[in-house]
């Protein structure tokens, strides 16, 4: 019988929150191995991948993966809309491909070890340790950033994410039309039910998005022929296609058991409202590390104890994701575009700015490409 290689932690998962905490774990001097299903960090993106500038300042990202986006022209079903803006934010959309990769080669700077191809399907206690016999590894911590639908949420009985949206995306070389200076996002109860829709420039391509709630299914072909008063989109400029789905119910319990853990998607640390969980991330991802690394190392608390006391409650965006799922009628939507009620809560939702106003550019509500 072979002989298991030894590990302080295995993270299932190269994730945002995965290789983050690799990074971290390993910077304090943990032997850490991530197993990775895909072939590569960068292979078969499932994300968008806009960073909010919360998220940026949590992790300094190449420029060269990046474009910033300032503004947000959000519309109303009617295809009315509002132009927004609050001083000193910003958007960054990025080439997640290659962020992924980067993500990836930063933890292996660090020191830790990433394995692609290696899906897991098994793990066990085995005394004080976690066995993954399919990959001959043991470890004295397991991390699980392994998605929404984690598989080591499931093998060791944790909590699992009940509320999902479903998102679709397509990626096109050019979109005609667009005005590239914004975040296009888009209010409709009937073909976004639950979400919205959404036109990003990127670094290298438009970013064409829908999500729904999980009763229903994004119907892109719809959104298209309902924005092509608006854009021109050709199939033949379409590059890449996508889908996924995205916890909005708010953290899982429980999240950890003993020495297994989850973090990002798998432990539900996503906005309920926006969706948004590079932040969370990020940030409990480089938390999750070194608190293990902490436990491990130098006699620290259990990880899951400490970092239970810093997740937020997100009470707020649970009741407007409450109200999100009750479907408002459009009417409402194309009755409030462009209100200072609206913009009060676009300030929030998009700025994460409740003590100011956002600056709203001249509101327009006619400029459409003629059919």
């Amino acid at each position: 019988m072979t002989a298991s290689e030894d590990f302080d932690l295995v993270i299932v998962g190269a994730s945002f929150a995965g290789l983050t905490a690799a990074r971290a774990a390993a910077l304090r001097g943990l032997k850490v191995l991530v197993l990775e299903a895909k072939k590569d960090p960068g292979a078969r993106i499932h994300t968008t991948g806009i960073l909010v500038k919360e998220a940026a300042e949590e992790r300094d990202v190449p420029d060269s993966l990046v474009r910033p986006v300032s503004m947000v022209r959000l519309y109303s079903p009617a295809l009315r809309h509002v132009d927004l803006a609050t001083r000193g934010y910003y958007f960054l959309t990025t080439d997640m491909p290659g962020l992924m990769r980067w993500l990836a080669a930063e933890a292996e700077r660090a020191g830790a070890k990433i394995r692609c191809a290696a899906k897991v399907t098994r793990a066990h206690r085995m005394q004080e340790r976690i066995e993954l016999p399919e990959h001959g590894v043991t470890a004295r911590f397991l991390l699980g950033a392994d998605g929404a639908r984690s598989t080591v949420a499931e093998i060791f009985g944790l909590g699992r994410n009940r509320r999902l949206l479903i998102g679709m995306e397509q990626e096109f070389a050019q979109v005609e039309g667009l005005d590239e200076r914004f975040l296009h996002c888009f209010l409709d109860s009937r073909l976004a039910p639950g979400y919205i829709g959404w036109v990003a420039p990127a670094p290298k391509v438009i970013q064409v998005g829908l999500a729904t709630d999980d009763r229903h299914r994004p119907d892109m072909a719809a959104f298209r022929r309902h924005l092509s008063r608006l854009f021109a989109f050709d199939e033949e400029h379409i590059v890449e296609r996508r889908s996924g789905v995205i916890p909005c119910g708010g953290i899982v319990r429980p999240f950890a058991d003993g020495n297994v853990m989850l973090v990002g998607d798998a432990a539900g640390m996503v906005s309920p409202l926006t969706a948004g969980g590079i932040q969370m991330a990020f940030r409990f991802g480089r938390r999750a590390g070194q608190l293990i690394a902490d436990h491990l190392k130098r006699g620290g608390g259990l990880p899951q104890e400490v970092l239970a006391r810093e997740l937020p409650a997100l009470m707020h965006k649970r009741a407007m994701r409450w109200l999100l799922e009750r479907r408002p009628p459009n009417r409402i939507y194309d009755f409030l575009i462009g209100s200072w009620p609206m913009r009060r809560l676009a300030a929030g939702t998009f700025f994460h700015d409740r003590a100011l106003p956002p600056s709203p550019l001249p509101r327009n509500a006619g400029k459409e490409r003629e059919q």
